[in-house]
């Protein structure tokens, strides 16, 4: 009976054996670098720490952009209080009388010349004289770009 034990025994040590040495195997492959699951594993670790650092950054640029907006936020309170208090002081003001302007004939252009201004003449009747003004139209471009950054 000891000697059927005993074979029992080393059977069952050689199975545990067998079976440690399979499973050192599978191991081996699934933490390799190049093509297991360690290469993966690797891979996004790499992408963890890369996202961390952009995570950093960006809060540390929204830091940044609240202390910009919340200065801009208290000078621009400060501008409308200035801005309030010019107005209540413009109502304690005197009326000036009203005094007629000259009268102007309606004012007459010229198309525009190549450099965009355009001529403007406008005749005062009380004295007769003549004046010239040059005025600098928009181009289309300037208007659809203007137009394109306030949109922004």
């Amino acid at each position: 009976m000891a000697l059927i034990s005993d074979i029992l025994l080393a059977a069952g040590a050689f199975a545990a054996a067998f079976y440690c040495w399979i499973l050192s195997r599978r191991l081996t492959r699934f933490t390799k670098l190049e093509s297991g699951m360690g290469g993966a594993i690797a891979v996004l670790s790499a992408q963890v720490d890369d996202l961390t650092r952009a995570l950093e950054k960006a809060q540390r640029t929204a830091v940044a952009s609240t202390e910009d907006l919340s200065g801009l936020t208290a000078r621009g309170e400060e501008v409308a209080g200035r801005i309030e208090l010019l107005l209540a002081s413009l109502h304690d003001l005197p009326e000036a009388p009203a005094s007629s302007p000259p009268a102007r004939s309606a004012p007459t252009s010229r198309p525009a010349q190549p450099d965009g201004r355009t001529e403007i003449r406008s005749e005062t009747p009380e004295t007769g004289s003549r004046r010239l003004h040059f005025s600098r139209q928009r181009s289309r471009r300037a208007e659809h770009a203007s137009f394109g950054e306030a949109a922004e």
